[in-house]
């Protein structure tokens, strides 16, 4: 393998290295990575025909109708004894439909048409596959590459439900093209109403898209649609990989649910779970032939201890066709455009990173405790994926800081357009808990903001669905607390309270957006500072679900300060639309003043200035600026719109002097209120984005 290695030429490697030159004492861990991806690329060529058909698997595998009506079903489970279809079709005759042995594990079984050609199998009918197993178990199974599973009401078990409607939905909209600038909204369709029920896909397309839209969000990443049969698990304990979730809807609905966003130019990317799957036996992929292992390492490499999970075996032929053919079933039958890996920390490394720190030494991310078969898959997934889809955009989120995440594969990269941003939220977390304002950290602030690795595209938030959920608090609750119930009303005049957090909310999410990354992305409500954590309906609550909705009710209250949080982050979103910072090389910082709480930088020709102190303003405060002329304000977050005090006056014009400072070479006097962020832009540059 050594000898060959030296013969493996990454192509765009130079390319790597010249962004970070440290990487070249790693070399032969990249040319090994390399290797194994062009080895398997190669056997998938000789064996499959390509890559392309190989992930168009889904097409030969579970049911599929033939053209005459007939009924072809395929499985795999190479431990099973015998195979057998039961369901509503033959009474549930267990032994009527026997699956035949095929070679490499595979059995199949075909059903000839009705006498008026109809399939034998109607729509919407429940199956099961029998698997009897070597020692004489006989266990019922859902098809792991089942389209459609639904539960009654009073069951736990989900049942697979043949989908095969008479009218499928035809999107008909085409995918609007990758965004420059990505603001995500993530989403979460059954928490997407006020009501204590779990919402709909149709409410959401009706309801929450044009809210969406309205924010200025290009993009919206679907939590919890692969189906899960335990709702507590935010979706990220999956059960059915190629099923829609039925408690939102059916599959129809969701196609329309993508059609609908398309239609108004907004891209969806699919909250993708490939790094763990339930481990639920009769509805889950776990067990399925009965043996311990079939698509997941053997125990204890197959379990994750922290998650009570199981752990795909990624060396396996036959789930690298699972997995592969699942991102491009997604791609192709609900045309999302993209999607966000869950949890790749825990595929990179043996340890999962449980009970491990990341310091950053390089160290860290290769030799043995890198999981090769894991990252060549995801190599594999991103190379395959941009070479189907060129606008795929992919998301990984990893805690580590692993090196060339998010370069090319043809770099010796992993292939990811974006990662998250992970350190920001809990900076801001840390800071809001631990520390009175006078006590915050200007270049403490800036460091973990700017803190990222040249030349990998990062996604920067203030918080997600992590920090709203139960046991912790979304940054509004941690800013303003119970307040939030009794004095949210702009008819009476704000609270100390109110006022910090309503002004330090604003500042929190620009700052994070102006300086944070190349994309930027807010969770479902807390745009608006929704008043409540997230908690699922479970024992614990006595399956309540007073706190698994989101109260977009509070915005149509015209006298409630939400609506002034949902309309500064509206104008955020579409300042940065009209003048494209997230798509600009990273800000240059010319101020992080400790004493004054000042901070300023300024990215794609646009002037950013924050003044943190909770008391003090300045006049005729001196900034850097780069390019000379006359700038005039484009966001101000003390506006009154936005529950802000109206100290600013709009029609000023700010002239630069051709004096340096602060590292820029001309600089210019402002007058910057307390807890107050300002945007400015040049008026004689024209801003073509």
């Amino acid at each position: 393998m050594a000898a060959q290695e030296d013969n493996v030429t990454i192509p765009g490697f130079s390319c790597l290295l010249q962004m970070d030159p440290y990487l070249k004492a790693y070399e032969k861990d990249f040319r090994r990575r390399y290797e194994l991806l062009q080895k398997l690329l190669l056997q998938l060529q000789e064996a499959e025909g390509g890559f392309d058909l190989f992930t168009r698997s889904y097409a030969d595998f579970g049911v599929q109708r033939r053209p005459d009506g007939g009924l072809l079903f395929r499985e795999w489970a190479p431990a099973a004894e015998a195979l057998f279809l039961t369901g509503d079709f033959n009474g549930w005759d267990k032994f009527s439909h026997p699956y035949t042995k095929k070679e490499f594990g595979k059995w199949e079984l075909t059903l000839p048409p009705k006498h008026d050609a109809c399939p034998a199998v109607d729509h919407n009918s429940k199956l099961k596959v029998v698997v009897h197993t070597k020692s004489g178990e006989r266990l019922y199974r859902i098809s792991p590459w089942a389209k459609y599973v639904t539960r009654e009401e009073k069951s736990v078990i989900y049942d697979w439900v043949h989908w095969d409607p008479p009218h499928p939905y035809t999107q008909i909209h085409p995918r609007p093209k990758k965004p420059t600038s990505l603001r995500i909204y993530e989403a979460h369709v059954g928490i997407a109403s006020p009501e204590g029920k779990i919402a709909s896909y149709t409410n959401f397309t009706i309801n929450v898209l044009p809210r969406i839209k309205d924010l200025g969000y290009n993009c919206i990443q679907l939590m919890a649609v692969m189906e899960h049969a335990y709702y507590a698990s935010f979706g990220y304990q999956i059960t059915s990989f190629f099923a829609a979730s039925s408690r939102y809807g059916t599959p129809e609905e969701l196609k329309q649910l993508i059609d609908a966003a398309h239609s108004m130019g907004i891209v969806v990317l699919l909250d993708v779970v490939h790094s763990h799957a339930s481990k639920n036996t009769e509805d889950g992929l776990n067990r399925f032939d009965g043996s311990d292992s079939c698509y997941f390492h053997a125990p204890p490499r197959g379990e994750h201890s922290l998650w009570g999970s199981r752990l795909f075996n990624y060396s396996s032929w036959e789930v690298l066709r699972f997995l592969l053919s699942n991102l491009r079933w997604w791609m192709e039958e609900y045309r999302f455009d993209g999607f966000r890996f869950d949890g790749i920390t825990s595929m990179l490394y043996h340890h999962h990173g449980i009970g491990t720190g990341f310091s950053g030494d390089y160290s860290e991310y290769f030799g043995l405790q890198v999981d090769e078969d894991s990252l060549v898959y995801l190599m594999l997934s991103n190379h395959i994926l941009h070479s189907l889809y060129p606008d795929c955009i992919t998301i990984a989120e990893d805690v580590s800081g692993m090196p060339a995440l998010c370069r090319g594969v043809e770099e010796g990269g992993l292939g990811f357009d974006y990662r998250l941003a992970m350190a920001i939220p809990d900076k801001w977390i840390q800071i809001l808990k631990e520390l009175k304002d006078e006590d915050w950290n200007m270049g403490n602030i800036v460091h973990t903001l700017t803190n990222r690795r040249y030349g990998e595209k990062c996604i920067a938030y203030a918080e997600s669905h992590d920090q709203a959920l139960v046991g912790d608090k979304s940054l509004a609750f941690w800013l303003m607390d119970k307040e939030m119930y009794t004095n949210m009303s702009s008819l009476i005049p704000m609270t100390p309270i109110i006022d910090r957090g309503m002004q330090l909310h604003k500042m929190i999410r620009l700052l994070t957006h102006g300086l944070g990354g190349e994309g930027y992305l807010n969770f479902m409500g807390n745009e608006f500072g929704h008043p409540e954590w997230l908690d699922f309906p479970r024992e614990g609550n006595n399956q309540s679900y007073h706190y698994a909705r989101r109260q977009f009710n509070l915005l149509d209250t015209d006298h409630l300060r939400y609506r002034q949080l949902y309309a500064f982050d509206r104008d955020m979103n579409r300042t940065e639309d009209k003048y494209g910072w997230l798509a600009a090389p990273p800000a240059f910082v010319s101020a992080k003043h400790e004493g004054d709480k000042v901070i300023v930088f300024d990215r794609a020709n646009v002037v950013f200035i924050f003044n943190f102190h909770p008391v003090e303003s300045f006049q005729d405060y001196r900034v850097g600026v780069d390019a000379p002329g006359k700038y005039r304000i484009k966001l101000d977050s003390d506006e009154v719109l936005y529950g802000g005090h109206g100290r600013l006056d709009h029609n000023t014009d700010f002239f630069t002097e051709p004096q340096p400072f602060n590292g820029r070479s001309n600089s210019m006097k402002v007058y910057i209120p307390c807890r107050t962020a300002i945007v400015l832009a040049n008026e004689e540059i024209d801003y073509c984005y």
